[in-house]
């Protein structure tokens, strides 16, 4: 039955306050974390009390119907009152319309939340006609689950090997130059395989703690730790952060000033990052025509790399959701190209692997549509028999050289690559 289409069940929804948990991701089921942080502050998901799956051109639509129909349906209670309190969903996107990989809201069973203001729990049950909701006691707050044996994994070239990419990067350059497109972005895959028992909070508790100020997030077996904003919704506000241009960290404080500099004022990555720039307000200002960005970017300093960030906001005029604007941001030039249709084309064809919830969006939407959405950066897919794949890209414009967007790969690949060795 076509997504859009399937009846929800109607859901119980309590959020009261607790008492500060500590750190959350020991928290979380090792077998199946939930996951979506930042600065230590964020929150967690135990159990599935609901779980919809999406495929296709529609799913990001689909999904956007769909949870309209389960907040319908739903009874709240929510003493708290404050962001990521009350019916929220955890949800991941496919980055291609085509793709094999499914994408997820899923509803927790029971969600921790710990922001700088408090902690609270909202416990979800699904709503049985011949019981009453009151009958049974709340579930009790979770407890601490040791953490597995530590373990590494190494996570080495996929399907597309480092003459391959050099060959895709040297034919995009071409039709960027014949000026059928002005860029594309081109990925390479890594896969390894976890060793049996392994623990995989162990993973995103490494990225966590590298990458702070990233959202760090875990969801249906997909983790990482993204330093960029799709967009995040609240009260009728939008905001967004654009990351397109990087360059890597000096080896001491004078050359990573001087990487600094070279970023700021690089033609290419200037223009690389207007591209992307100018795709996100386009797609934002049929909602909020008000939208802006900053009148410069600036240089985002993260612990393995330099970008070239900007900041967008604006007011929402036509009352859509985090998920409608998801709907119609995605896929950024940032991750796609520009055209965005012809660039999909392209990474289509040069491309030898789906990217799955690669370079998807990746975040949570609340009963009132509000959320916090990141583009699923740093990031890897962990597969029920064990497979680790990650990916990592690199915007190709006209002047565009091979072994330079490699090596910008490996410092993308980078924050994964050391958290799955650092077990």
């Amino acid at each position: 039955m076509p997504s859009e289409q399937r009846s929800v069940p109607a859901l119980t929804v309590t959020t009261s306050a607790c008492t500060d948990l500590g750190p959350l991701i020991p928290l979380v089921d090792p077998g199946s974390p939930l996951v979506w942080m930042r600065r230590g502050f964020g929150m967690i998901g135990i159990g599935e009390a609901l779980r919809l799956e999406f495929t296709g051109p529609n799913r990001i639509a689909d999904a956007a119907a769909a949870w309209q129909r389960v907040v319908a349906c739903a009874s709240v209670t929510d003493d708290v009152g404050v962001s990521g309190t009350g019916l929220v969903a955890f949800g991941s996107f496919a980055f291609a319309e085509g793709s094999t990989m499914t994408s997820v809201l899923i509803v927790p069973s029971m969600l921790v939340g710990r922001s700088p203001q408090g902690s609270w729990v909202t416990r979800v049950t699904v709503d049985d006609p011949g019981v009453s909701a009151h009958d049974a006691p709340p579930a009790p707050l979770p407890e601490v689950v040791p953490f597995g044996e530590p373990a590494s994994v190494d996570l080495l070239p996929g399907t597309l090997s480092r003459e391959a990419y050099f060959a895709a990067v040297g034919t995009a350059v071409a039709h960027i130059r014949r000026h059928e497109l002005e860029k594309v972005v081109l990925a390479r895959d890594a896969v390894g395989r976890l060793p049996e028992g392994f623990d995989i909070r162990g993973v995103i508790r490494e990225l966590a703690r590298g990458y702070p100020d990233c959202w760090t997030f875990a969801i249906d077996g997909f983790l990482g730790s993204s330093p960029e904003t799709l967009v995040s919704v609240m009260a009728g506000t939008v905001t967004a952060r654009v990351l397109a241009g990087s360059a890597a960290r000096g080896t001491d404080a004078a050359s990573d000033e001087t990487a600094s500099t070279a970023l700021a004022t690089s033609s290419k990555d200037l223009d690389e990052h207007q591209f992307a720039v100018q795709n996100v307000l386009a797609s934002l200002r049929p909602h909020s025509p008000s939208v802006m960005a900053s009148e410069l970017p600036f240089t985002l300093k993260l612990p393995n790399l330099w970008h070239l960030a900007s900041d967008v906001d604006g007011e929402l005029t036509d009352g859509s959701t985090s998920l409608d604007l998801v709907g119609s941001m995605h896929p950024t030039a940032a991750v796609a190209g520009t055209p965005t249709a012809l660039a999909l084309s392209l990474i289509g064809e040069l491309e030898p692997f789906d990217r799955g919830r690669y370079a998807g969006p990746v975040g949570w939407v609340d009963a009132a549509g509000d959320g916090e959405w990141a583009v699923a950066l740093r990031s890897a897919q962990v597969s029920a028999d064990g497979t680790v794949t990650a990916y990592a890209g690199a915007g190709i414009v006209a002047d565009s050289a091979p072994e330079r967007e490699l090596v910008e790969t490996r410092l993308k690949f980078r924050p994964i690559v050391e958290a799955f060795r650092g077990q």
